[in-house]
């Protein structure tokens, strides 16, 4: 009973501050995963790429594989519940006052000032999984070329460099990409 409480608590909490879409839940993901040991942050990584190529919400779908993979199908019903809630009862309150506030200084000020906060925490996630990726969990004593290559994970940076090339200059659907990522890491992967 104390899990269940303490994941919909989690979850509503990360509903409630994770301003930005799916992948703004992110940071508070990698801190519920320090701090329950839930789920470890390779597995988070793994629940986002399964989250991102499932239709929906990026953030819902995570929040209901990681209730999944924490408590079973009732963690997965807290934890979509919980992440859903502020927003239902933040878009009620708003629209019901939209039309009084819609050209308030303040509240244009105060979401203008959102815009950058939420770039950041998005840049902030995007380092994140970059490092979790790429690099392997080693401990490096001494620099030499022979250790660096088996710290990084060679394969998977050239596909990153890969795919956001691409992406600069064939400008498709994100799906595609993801497609195509899925697809290079299985290959590499039995390979």
């Amino acid at each position: 009973m104390k899990l269940y409480f303490f994941l919909y608590f989690e979850f509503f909490k990360i509903g409630l501050f994770s301003l930005g879409g799916g992948y703004a839940t992110l940071p508070f993901l990698y801190h519920m995963s320090e701090q329950y040991h839930w789920f470890s942050p390779v597995e988070l990584t793994q629940m986002l790429a399964i989250s991102s190529i499932t239709p929906g919400p990026v953030g819902l779908n995570v929040a209901t594989y990681a209730g999944f993979k924490t408590a079973g199908i009732i963690g997965s019903i807290l934890a979509t519940s919980a992440i859903m809630m502020p927003s239902y009862f933040m878009v009620v309150m708003i629209s019901k006052m939209l039309k009084k506030f819609r050209n308030n200084f303040f509240v244009e000020s105060a979401l203008y000032a959102l815009r950058p906060a939420t770039a950041a925490m998005i840049g902030a996630v995007s380092i994140r999984l970059f490092k979790d990726c790429t690099i392997r969990s080693m401990a490096l004593n001494s620099f030499s070329f022979a250790k660096i290559t088996s710290f990084l994970d060679i394969k998977a940076i050239v596909l990153i460099i890969c795919l956001f090339i691409f992406s600069f200059y064939y400008k498709r659907d994100p799906l595609i990409f993801l497609l195509i990522g899925a697809a290079a890491g299985i290959i590499m992967h039995i390979l």
